[in-house]
């Protein structure tokens, strides 16, 4: 099926959405940029692009730095990459909202969902201590009764687990829990778990095409979710 634009035309039958968070929510590819430049310098390298980070970004530091690693030609063993994510992880809690935005649309889309009286919920791979601070002092924590990270459950998207505990948590069935994501990890946990799923247009995608995206809808805009939406 082509996934181009929007792909449904009547709405989703959903109780509760489930917003990835890097990529969909918030852009947070300049600190994330600014953590790994840190991390290089430390170790004697020069600095990389915005857009070199941007390709490894949603699977976690350890596959960020080896992808990155990969990229630059240098070897690094398992013992030393524990060392350096822990380096890493240092300089991000450093900077860890410095520069982080909202992506246009997704606070009015928000709000939006809350007075119509969806349930809401942040289903992210990053760790738990990253969310936390991202989520409060862009001031959205609040929009989400319930908060899975990458290491709350013992596993992470792409695995079905964390959507179908999320859907369990509010007694619903999977089917009823939309995924918003905008990488083949989000759209992969959707399919996992028999949940429909849609992509934002902005975010990472580790390198692939949107249009390679296995999902119901790519948006145009984040505001394009709200039409596609109708409460279980």
């Amino acid at each position: 099926m082509s996934n181009n634009g929007l792909l449904r035309q009547r709405g989703f039958d959903v109780s509760v959405v489930a917003f990835d968070l890097d990529g969909t929510l918030v852009d947070t590819l300049p600190d994330l940029h600014t953590a790994t430049n840190l991390t290089l310098n430390d170790l004697g390298y020069d600095p990389v692009s915005a857009d070199v980070v941007r390709q490894h970004i949603g699977q976690g530091i350890e596959y960020l730095l080896l992808e990155l690693f990969k990229d630059l030609g240098i070897q690094i063993e398992a013992t030393d990459l524990n060392n350096i994510a822990q380096q890493f992880r240092a300089h991000y809690a450093r900077h860890v909202c410095d520069d982080s935005e909202l992506f246009p649309g997704i606070e009015h889309v928000l709000k939006t969902l809350q007075h119509r009286g969806l349930k809401m919920a942040c289903l992210t791979n990053k760790s738990e201590l990253f969310t936390g601070p991202i989520l409060n002092k862009l001031g959205i924590r609040s929009y989400f009764q319930e908060v899975i990270c990458g290491d709350t459950l013992e596993k992470r998207k792409p695995d079905p687990l964390p959507l179908r505990v999320l859907a369990s948590r509010f007694g619903v069935d999977t089917r009823h829990v939309l995924m918003v994501g905008d990488s083949k990890t989000d759209t992969a946990c959707a399919r996992n778990a028999g949940a429909p799923v849609v992509c934002v247009p902005f975010g990472y995608r580790s390198g692939m095409a949107l249009s390679d995206l296995d999902c119901d809808a790519i948006l145009g805009n984040a505001e394009d979710l709200l039409n596609l939406i109708e409460k279980a």
